[in-house]
């Protein structure tokens, strides 16, 4: 059973970056995909970032060029660095992870709101 606990977010001005960090904890020798998924009020839930234990990714393309995943593999923890931000990133953001064949794990979500 894997618990994720995530921090960051908040209220940011347009322009303005925030950092999401991940840490995975429980019986796990190791995590093959940890991500972040956002969903915002009146739409569905939608993968943000993602990062194999090998170090490929998959970016959303409205976040490409401006957020950037990052893992400790031997931590089992993860990293979004968000740059840029828009108002159309303002979302509750989760982190996932999962190994292949298994259920995903999530956590309680964060808050991030791009307001001026």
């Amino acid at each position: 059973q894997v618990q994720l606990v995530e921090s960051g977010g908040g209220l940011v001005q347009p322009g303005g970056s925030l950092r999401l960090s991940c840490a995975a904890s429980g019986s796990i020798s190791k995590i093959d995909v940890m991500g972040w998924y956002r969903q915002a009020p009146g739409k569905q839930r939608e993968l943000v970032a993602t990062m194999t234990s090998g170090g490929s990714t998959n970016y959303a393309d409205s976040v490409k060029g401006r957020f950037t995943i990052s893992r400790e593999n031997a931590k089992n923890t993860a990293n979004l660095q968000m740059n840029s931000l828009k108002p159309e990133d303002t979302a509750v953001y989760y982190c996932n992870a999962f190994n292949w064949g298994s259920a995903p794990a999530w956590a309680q979500g964060t808050q991030v709101t791009v307001s001026s």
